[in-house]
């Protein structure tokens, strides 16, 4: 539904005439904005339930490759938008056609090809190869059933510290990943033609690209290898080196704004992973659905203020300022990272769980 919503959308965004004045332009950007909240529920929202479902245990290596799409549309964004304005006019239909090709024929294929669970069509999460088909349809009727029945109730999830803990880094590193792409052409700006000897800013937006394919990549290694905590902790380090690299920089020294764009870029593909990979991770299969309801709105309203933040510290108070902030919300983000604990949301499923009647077991012990 989302995906046909937004493509509803998108087809209006293409063909109502946005450049004429008065209410023709004031429909468009009431049509524009309601398509990027759709195509972001259906990008984040619901393509990511699936992958949580078809690769619980796999799911950050999964969305690290996923989300690949990131960099790369930061990379290319440019020539669209050159089109859209080739000639001075806006020729929107001509700079959007080629994501409404890719967005219906993504669509088309999830619709017919990918269903809820990877059992109704002879395949096992995780491509377990050790699991029996009769196994696995057990435990899919089990969860599905275990679902109707779910104690992570949106007022259990919402007054659980370690729910806030974790959600709000995740919110940040989307906000200022975004928010700073958003304002990639102005930071770049600010160090005039010394950023010319880095290729200026084509150079510079294809070191994004190549960097954010990367950190994405990683950062989803490292997730499923070494847990969700570890990878959003580093990805808060990183997040903080670069605000430090930024205040630091200074046209003599264009090569720390370099830097501080590609630490950015590393988590940036990274950043929408983790809101999957925090609920699949730490609560159990037949919750995740309900905890990420709850995550994913959460995190993409903080996104969401991340343009509008970074373009006000930028043009109010200079690119200094803006990175300051960086360094001291990733600093922040590490707290609360180091707060939370994974033993700490067993102790409230199990208390939950306890008040509800069913049993108690070790599904939550050990994930790191």
């Amino acid at each position: 539904i989302f995906g046909i919503l937004s493509i509803l959308a998108l087809l209006g965004i293409m063909f109502i005439p946005g450049y004429i004045q008065g209410p023709m332009q004031m429909l468009w950007r009431v049509v524009y904005g309601l398509g990027t909240v759709l195509s972001v529920m259906y990008g984040t929202f619901a393509l990511s339930i699936l992958i949580g479902q078809w690769f619980p245990t796999k799911k950050g290596s999964v969305m690290g490759i996923a989300t690949f799409a990131f960099p790369i549309g930061n990379g290319v964004i440019g020539a669209f938008a050159a089109a859209a304005f080739k000639g001075g006019t806006p020729h929107v239909a001509q700079a959007f056609a080629p994501f409404l090709i890719i967005f219906i024929v993504g669509l088309v294929i999830g619709a017919i090809f990918i269903p809820d669970y990877p059992e109704q069509v002879g395949a096992y999460r995780d491509n377990d190869a050790n699991m029996t088909p009769e196994v696995a349809k057990a435990m899919m009727e089990e969860e599905i059933e275990n679902k109707k029945t779910t104690v992570w109730k949106l007022n259990h999830t919402l007054t659980t510290r370690d729910f806030w803990f974790i959600t709000l880094p995740a919110g940040a590193l989307l906000a200022f990943s975004v928010g700073m792409m958003t304002q990639s052409n102005a930071i770049i700006a600010t160090m005039g033609q010394a950023v010319d000897k880095f290729g200026g800013f084509s150079g510079i937006m294809l070191m994004i690209c190549i960097f954010g394919i990367i950190g994405s990549f990683v950062l989803g290694l490292l997730d499923s290898k070494f847990g969700t905590k570890a990878a959003m902790t580093l990805a808060c380090i990183i997040m903080a080196l670069a605000g430090l690299l930024g205040a630091l920089s200074s046209p003599e020294r264009a090569g720390l704004m370099v830097g501080a764009l590609i630490c950015l870029a590393l988590f940036m593909g990274a950043g929408s992973n983790f809101t999957v990979s925090l609920a699949a991770q730490y609560w159990r299969r037949e919750d995740f659905g309900t905890v990420f309801a709850a995550v994913n709105p959460i995190a993409n309203l903080i996104n969401a203020l991340g343009p509008a933040v970074v373009a006000m510290l930028l043009l109010g108070f200079g690119y200094k300022t803006l990175f300051i902030v960086t360094a001291v919300t990733g600093v922040i983000a590490i707290i609360l990272m180091l707060l939370f604990s994974p033993k700490h949301v067993k102790a409230k499923d199990d208390q939950y769980r306890q008040a509800a009647g069913k049993p108690l077991d070790d599904a939550l012990v050990g994930r790191k």
